[in-house]
């Protein structure tokens, strides 16, 4: 009857049948609300409502006596008991089936009669839905188990089957008997989630799974059906609080989207990119869903749709990548880890089957994922993606170019249509570019992500990808990798590094210990700092033909030079040397300039080392040039020819390299104005690679470096050979007490100052006049060897001698002054030999070199014993010598002139100082030392009558005297009061006394007087002489009459036989000079000797008495009578 009402379409009359029968399916007084309405126009109205139904309780001995065979729970918020099914109802239920599996065309409306009461029996007996959306008979959640007899029990199956064959038959039904079931299932759906609201019981999943399995059977006409069917699951199922509901409703949609994927479609899916797009859709949609396990639900079928239809996507890719990208960190870390595996197989297995304007997505999500801080290791894994991203683009570079290049066309002719701008990022550089743009820029933000592994790790990757495919770039483009890519990045990194946290870390999570030069933010970040200004260093060295030519390269070079200076300068060692290897790096730059006509490298071409400047090879009229890697002929820049830059252009760079040198230097050398807790004090490896790195500079602007560049650069010497370094490290630079060998830092100052010495001997005239400058600067250095340096007001302690190295090493102060002795010492033999150079110019003449020379040696000359170094004074004695023999005839030539006249008085007293020292000899000198020294004294001697009193005429009178007179003092035995007894014999000068004495015999008289001058000095000389022999005759005579029997100290009697001796060569020189060149005066101070020789007569000593008679023989000369008057021609 309901059936021919149904086809009759008498629409009250059908739901009234229907009624009834679904009244007989269900329990007596079972009262479900939508039964007690019968009229149509109640039905169309009301708001289907399980909730506040009335359950009877029914004991067997109730009205109703048919066979119970089945005993279950009642779908109800609150179920009170249980109730009862008969067979009655059991066949009741199989009636209902049949009307709806052969008249479902014609229920319309009553379809929800019809599906609520099957859903409460289905409840009731039990039956839960399994995959497919199929009933399957299984336990209740809660409460009592539900009680099927045996009867039922067989029949379960049949119904089961019955209800699925129902709704697969629905795929017979009509369009709009079909939506009338869509319907009445939505609404099923409804109220059961709203009857499973404020609680976590099982809810009715009847609707749900009827829905899913009406959805499978129907995908032939899915387009009809999807968006009612996927709209209801993503908005009301899918966000429900209950975890059970929720997870079906997950469960359906994307059994619903996998089998719409993998459907034989007419036409098929890649054609028909609309309805692939509208399948894929609802997976999108889940991404706006905040429940985890959806989102876990969603990415699984991800990874399932890739596995299985990921070649054929097409279109959709943007989709599916969306549903990755769309993870957040917050998300957890299982979802993370599904999301990334899914990332991981479509960068491994589909990148070549998506559409290039996908490609960049890839580039982003991968990004993302290393912006997770949730699992270090997807970061670092996803870091690695993107370099394996760039050797795709790289290997498959011209197809993907040209395939955008297409897209990008069209865009820009739909844009052009509409009137609107095309939009994308770094626009507008070529697609291609941009990709590899994206992904730059993907990288730069990891640099500086907070976690210090991924930074390091995403640095290392950015520069080696630019390095490696940079190449690929157009010319243009390049202007945006430094601008926006490297410097933006070492803007950032700067500031980092700048405002990190000083606080130490205690460990690194776990039992990891963290090392203790990375145990701070402040460390880690420095790391980051070092690795992203090399990068960006070593990208400005490889590729300068490539940025030259860019228009504003000396700005972009100012930049990276205010960089470097800045990294320099911070307070970190790790990254202040790291900044000057960068430093060094940039300026190993030569111009190339790219041959045509030079054959091919081999494929495996090595770089060939940049040599500074052009050279030219024989018979070639162009310069060398540098070849570079195989990447780069691959490249499409082998192509361009670079543009040459001009000289001028050049030498701008390297002013802007001297001056960021030059603050470098100063304001890191700058010592301390007071001495608090916290100075920082460069170290010893951040000073010599700032020294090093002049020389190479030093090459490119030597023409225009003046004299004031090179003060600048003397205080910046001076100052950084000052500095103290710390007593931690003073073991390791500090060369064990034994040796005296200099510091990288002083090889590095002496080997910039020769550099510079070179040049200006090759350079023209101007130049020389920087001669006198260098000078003053070693010489300031030569002084170090007894006053070591003040660096500040900062309190060191002076590793000074080698002797007392040890004991020093282990005392308490924080800074320790190095060992300057050698260092000084090295600076002195510079000296030496640039002087044997340099005596006659100009320059080091009119500026007074020697005279500064000689002031600077008078230090060490007149310490002599007291040098911290005993081989100062010795190195000290030596040089004199040296420059004395050079510096003298120049100063003779002079002579006129008046430029040395203030360097004789210095050279005067720093002679005395040194031959009449005040400084006592150690009391362990042993006596080979003591002669060794005396023979040094002896050498100065010799150079004064070898080199200054020959000369006398064209030296100052009073110098002459001066020396003279010093000669006198030397050739008296002097005698230190400290020695004993037995070293007396020794320890006086015997060897120099005499050497003085002979060369003042020498100079007392000349055969051949030519000018007034010389025999003034002869005269001079003789009478300081004669004097000289009284004296010691007369302190002779009283001591042998003192002592009595007492022999006399045997150097007493050695002195007086030396002036015995002396006498009589004395007098026989006087007798072969012609006789007008002997003085009246002379004649009478040697006669007057006589006295005092015979008194000598009485001495007890045999040697003294052989010496007297030769020294008396000679008077025999002089004895004639005494002359008579002549008287008458007689006499």
């Amino acid at each position: 009857m309901a059936a021919l009402c149904g086809r009759l379409g008498l629409v009250t009359s059908r739901d009234a049948f229907i009624t009834a029968i679904c009244k007989g399916s269900l329990p007596p007084h079972y009262a479900l609300t939508v039964l007690n309405a019968t009229t149509a126009a109640t039905l169309s109205n009301k708001s289907y409502s399980i909730q506040g139904q009335s359950v009877m309780m029914i004991s067997p001995s109730s009205e109703s006596h048919q066979q119970v065979v089945a005993v279950g729970q009642p779908l109800a918020v609150q179920p009170q008991g249980t109730v009862m099914l008969t067979s009655k109802n059991i066949q009741c239920m199989r009636t209902l089936l049949n009307l709806a599996h052969c008249h479902g065309a014609v229920l319309g409306t009553s379809w929800q009669l019809v599906l609520a009461t099957l859903q409460h029996l289905v409840w009731i007996l039990g039956l839960k839905p399994s995959s497919g959306g199929a009933l399957k008979p299984g336990r209740a959640v809660e409460g009592p188990s539900t009680v099927l007899t045996t009867a039922v029990m067989t029949d379960l199956p049949v119904i089961s089957n019955i209800l699925s064959r129902l709704f697969e038959s629905s795929q017979y039904l009509d369009d709009v008997s079909l939506h009338h079931l869509i319907n009445a299932l939505c609404s099923l759906s409804l109220e059961a989630m709203d009857m499973a609201y404020g609680n976590n019981k099982e809810p009715s999943l009847f609707a749900v799974a009827k829905l899913l399995e009406t959805g499978l059977v129907n995908m032939h006409r899915i387009e009809i059906l999807w968006r009612p069917l996927t709209g209801h699951l993503l908005e009301k199922v899918c966000q429900h609080p209950n975890s059970r509901m929720r997870e079906w409703g997950a469960e359906a949609l994307t059994s619903l989207i996998r089998a719409g994927l993998t459907f034989s479609h007419e036409p098929p899916l890649p054609q028909n990119q609309r309805l692939q797009l509208l399948l894929l859709n609802p997976l999108k949609e889940m991404s706006n869903i905040n429940h985890p396990d959806i989102r876990l639900k969603q990415l699984e079928c991800v990874l399932q749709i890739l596995q299985s239809q990921g070649d054929s996507l097409g279109p959709g890719w943007p989709l599916v990548l969306g549903v990755m990208g769309a993870i957040r960190n917050d998300q957890g870390e299982s979802l993370i880890r599904t999301a990334f595996q899914c990332l991981q197989l479509v960068v491994t297995d589909f990148l070549p089957t998506m559409p290039c304007s996908c490609l960049q997505i890839v580039v982003d999500v991968a990004g993302s994922f290393g912006l997770h801080n949730q699992e270090l290791n997807i970061s670092l894994t996803s870091i690695g993606l993107l370099w394996n991203i760039s050797d795709y683009f790289f290997q498959r570079g011209e197809t993907i170019e040209k395939e955008l290049n297409k897209e990008e066309a069209a865009q820009q002719k739909q844009a052009e249509e509409k009137g609107v701008s095309l939009n994308r990022p770094f626009h507008p550089a070529p697609p291609f570019d941009c990709l590899w743009l994206c992904l730059y820029a993907k990288l730069g933000e990891l640099c500086v992500d907070p976690r210090p592994a991924v930074r390091k790790s995403a640095g290392q990757t950015l520069f080696s990808t630019i390095g490696a495919h940079g190449t690929l770039l157009q010319h243009s483009t390049w202007h945006t990798v430094i601008w926006k890519v490297l410097f933006h990045l070492l803007d950032r990194v700067r500031e980092s590094s700048t405002t990190a946290d000083k606080e130490k870390i205690e460990s690194g999570g776990g039992n990891i210990l963290i090392h203790h030069s990375r145990d701070t933010a402040e460390k880690q970040w420095a790391e980051t700092w070092v690795l992203t200004l090399a990068g960006v260093a070593r990208i400005f060295n490889t590729r300068r033909y490539l940025l030259q030519p860019l228009g504003d390269f000396s700005r972009a070079w100012d930049v990276l030079l205010d960089h470097i200076q800045s990294a320099a300068l911070s307070k970190n060692n790790e990254v202040s040397l790291a900044a000057l290897k960068s430093f060094q790096e940039i300026l190993q730059i030569v111009s190339p300039v790219r041959d045509s006509e030079k054959p091919e490298p081999p494929a495996v071409s090595v770089p060939v080392p940049v040599l500074l400047g052009n050279l030219s090879g024989p018979g070639l009229s162009r310069p060398f040039v540098r070849t570079d890697s195989i990447g780069e002929k691959l490249g499409r820049c082998g192509s361009e020819t670079p543009v040459v830059t001009d000289e001028l252009e050049d030498l701008k760079l390297w002013w802007a390299a001297w001056n960021t040198w030059h603050r470098t230097g100063s304001e890191s050398t700058e010592p301390p104005s007071s001495v608090d807790e916290l100075t920082f004090i460069p170290s010893q490896p951040f000073l010599t690679a700032l020294v090093q790195i002049f020389p190479a500079l030093y090459q490119h602007i030597k023409a225009g470096f003046s004299m004031a560049d090179l003060q600048k650069l003397g205080v910046i010497l001076h100052s950084a050979v000052s500095v103290p370094i710390s007593s931690d490290a003073s073991p390791f630079i500090l060369p064990s007490y034994t040796e005296a060998v200099l510091t990288s830092l002083q090889e590095a100052v002496l080997t910039a100052l020769d550099v510079l010495q070179k040049a200006i001997c090759v350079g023209p005239e101007n130049m020389q006049i920087m001669y006198p400058a260098i000078f003053d600067q070693l010489l300031a250095f030569v002084e170090f060897s007894c006053k070591p340096p003040q660096y500040g007001q900062l309190e060191t302690k002076h590793i000074a001698n080698a002797k007392y190295n040890q004991i020093q090493l282990f005392a308490p102060a924080e800074w320790v002054a190095l060992n300057y002795v050698p260092f000084a010492e090295r600076s002195l033999e510079v000296v030496v030999d640039l002087y044997q150079k340099t005596a006659c110019h100009k320059a080091v003449v009119n500026e007074k070199v020697l005279q500064n020379i000689i002031k600077t040696l008078r230090v060490p000359l007149s310490l002599k014993y007291s040098c911290p170094s005993e081989s100062t004074w010795k190195l000290a004695v030596a040089s004199l010598l040296k420059v004395l023999s050079i510096g003298l005839p120049v100063a003779r030539q002079h002579a006129s002139s008046g430029k040395f006249d203030s360097m004789w008085p210095e050279l005067a007293s720093t002679l005395e100082d040194f031959l009449f020292t005040k400084s006592i000899p150690p009391d362990n000198l042993s006596i080979q030392e003591f002669q060794r020294n005396e023979s040094i004294d002896v050498e100065v001697v010799q150079l004064i009558s070898a080199e200054i009193l020959p000369y006398a005429n064209l030296i100052p009178k009073a110098f002459v005297g001066q020396m003279m007179t010093m000669l006198n003092k030397g050739s008296i035995h002097s005698q230190p009061c400290s020695f004993t007894e037995a070293e007396i014999d020794i320890r006086l000068r015997e060897e120099f006394s005499k050497m003085c004495f002979e060369t003042l015999l020498q100079f007392s008289f000349s055969n051949k007087v030519t000018t007034p001058q010389e025999g003034y000095i002869s005269r001079m000389a003789l009478s300081v002489l004669l004097k000289r022999s009284q004296d010691v005759l007369h302190r002779y005579i009283e001591d042998e009459r003192l002592s009595g029997k007492c022999p006399l100290p045997r150097q007493q009697v050695t002195e007086i036989i030396f002036v015995l001796k002396a006498v009589s060569t004395l007098i026989d020189s006087l007798k072969k000079t012609q006789p007008e060149n002997v003085d009246g005066n002379t004649w009478s101070q040697v006669i007057a000797l006589y006295p005092t020789l015979v008194e000598c007569i009485t001495c007890s000593s045999s040697d003294v008495g052989s010496a007297l008679k030769e020294a008396l023989a000679p008077f025999k000369d002089f004895m004639q009578p005494p002359a008579s008057r002549v008287q008458n021609g007689e006499s």
